[in-house]
């Protein structure tokens, strides 16, 4: 059996990685009145330029409807999309936000946990969520965060849910405690789970 020669073996393993065509991405932030959600319009504009959606969401907030897409394509792909997006917020009127950025390393040293809380509304129960996570070097990665009046009481119930990346070198049941104990102390309801797949 033929086998490659040493030498050529080594140029081989020493050429650098060339980066892929389509590794090139573009995120986009669209709002638009609750009446004209810029989901298909977007999706379509992403479509019609060779481009893919490699993360969406949606979401309506007050009167709005925002959705937030990450699109894949190669660089002219993108650049055709970047000019239609611009002729969307000309001619639809859509709000629109988008920059070129890149896909997000995988976290291996973290791991995913779901929080949920809720408590009578009252300001800064966010701030100091977030403040709470940050100062334990817990990231967030996904919140979804709503005010509703109670059915049977008529009073405003805050409600949050968190995806989190904990780092594995935290000891779990030390920061469960201390969450809790910060919880108590505003007086909120909550969790801290591992996510389960």
């Amino acid at each position: 059996m033929d086998t490659m020669p040493d030498w050529q073996d080594s140029d081989l393993k020493e050429q650098p990685r060339r980066s892929r065509p389509n590794e090139n991405h573009l995120l986009i932030n669209a709002f638009a009145p609750r009446d004209a959600s810029p989901l298909v319009s977007l999706a379509r504009r992403i479509a019609e330029s060779g481009c893919n959606v490699v993360e969406a969401r949606l979401a309506t907030l007050g009167q709005e409807v925002c959705a937030q897409m990450l699109a894949q394509g190669s660089w002219d792909a993108i650049a055709k999309l970047e000019s239609a997006l611009a002729r969307m917020e000309r001619e639809d009127g859509t709000r629109m936000v988008y920059f070129r950025t890149a896909l997000r390393e995988a976290q291996g040293n973290a791991l995913p946990y779901i929080v949920e809380v809720t408590a009578a509304d009252k300001p800064g129960v966010l701030y100091q969520l977030a403040e709470f996570f940050e100062h334990h070097g817990v990231s967030i990665e996904n919140m979804s965060c709503s005010r509703y009046r109670a059915a049977q009481t008529g009073a405003d119930v805050f409600s949050a849910q968190f995806t989190v990346g904990i780092p594995v070198d935290t000891h779990i049941a030390g920061l469960r405690d201390d969450f809790l104990e910060f919880c108590d102390g505003l007086n909120l309801d909550a969790i801290l789970d591992p996510m389960k797949f």
